[in-house]
């Protein structure tokens, strides 16, 4: 198959996972949203969205609610921009609506595209298996299979590694990831097994379970010895502001995870929420957290300072 010359990720997983496999240079458009490696942010931005900025998680989730009644997107393709382009190769992603632009919010730039339409590759992983599959399916599509399985065997041997340093003896504590915080969701598909990975013991979603709603009675019955929050699409000062209705709740300080100052902030919008190489970070990030010896911050967390829990 013919390397692509010219490819538009519109998904910042995708982006980071067309680095991966050797195609930086051939990036020529991206998402509003990605972001990462930092030469991508000078490359033209193809899609926006209708969220206002500085909504809370909870205002976040009403005015979705609202955009999807009403039948239409959370985002917008700018169709002549994403034309001009022409690229021979679109990533994105079918799993979630709300998370990122869809293939059907790019039916009106492919319906009418002169000359020949390019490959749109829609990813949609729900386990680490899936993940390390999008990145030969990325491969294959840009002609870079050998670049791609090369870049799979690295990271599996690097979460190989992560999993090898505690022994299968040690005490695994029990882990809340929390992916959103009003309404209450707890962080499914590939993130029980990051904790798993790292030592952890996950709480309420399994490996390829599609994130849960969570009930507050539930989180309170569990009484996990760790709390992670990894809102989706957060970063860790977004995440301090918007604590206020999960951390004033009655009986939050209670949790033994508040008691023994085991409550943690990790950066979900550039790790844990986005399925591509940076995963082994996301990992490593929660064996960070397991350690009890952990400082107060590390690469992408932080713990929750005893006076806002």
């Amino acid at each position: 198959m013919p390397v692509a010359s010219r490819i538009v990720s519109l998904l910042p997983s995708a982006t980071e996972i067309a680095v991966a496999v050797g195609q930086g240079g051939n990036l020529f458009g991206r998402s509003h949203e990605c972001d990462f490696p930092p030469f991508v942010r000078a490359l033209p931005v193809c899609t926006s969205t209708k969220l206002e900025k500085g909504l809370t998680s909870l205002q976040i989730d009403h005015r979705v609610q609202e955009i999807v009644r009403q039948g239409l997107s959370v985002y917008a393709v700018d169709t002549p921009l994403l034309r001009s382009l022409k690229p021979d190769v679109i990533l994105t992603q079918s799993q979630c609506a709300v998370c990122a632009v869809t293939p059907l919010d790019l039916e009106e730039a492919l319906s009418a595209w002169v000359g020949t339409a390019p490959t749109l590759i829609s990813l949609a992983p729900d386990t680490l298996d899936d993940v390390w599959g999008d990145l030969r399916r990325v491969g294959e599509a840009v002609g870079a299979t050998a670049l791609a399985e090369q870049a799979v065997h690295a990271l599996q041997e690097q979460m190989h590694a992560l999993s090898a340093r505690r022994g299968p003896s040690a005490h695994r504590p029990t882990v809340a990831a929390i992916e959103w915080i009003d309404p209450l969701m707890a962080a499914g598909n590939w993130v029980p097994e990051l904790i798993s990975i790292a030592g952890g013991e996950p709480l309420f979603a399994a490996a390829g379970q599609h994130s849960p709603w969570l009930e507050w009675d539930a989180l309170v019955a569990a009484d996990p010895d760790i709390i992670v929050m990894m809102p989706c699409g957060y970063q860790i000062p977004q995440t301090l502001g918007d604590l206020g209705p999960l951390v004033g709740r009655d009986g939050w300080r209670d949790l033994s995870a508040v008691r023994a100052g085991r409550v943690f902030l990790a950066d979900g919008h550039h790790f844990f929420n986005r399925p591509g190489p940076r995963l082994v970070e996301s990992a490593r990030i929660i064996a960070e957290v397991l350690d009890e010896d952990a400082g107060n911050e590390g690469a992408g967390w932080r713990r929750l300072a005893p006076a806002l829990a």
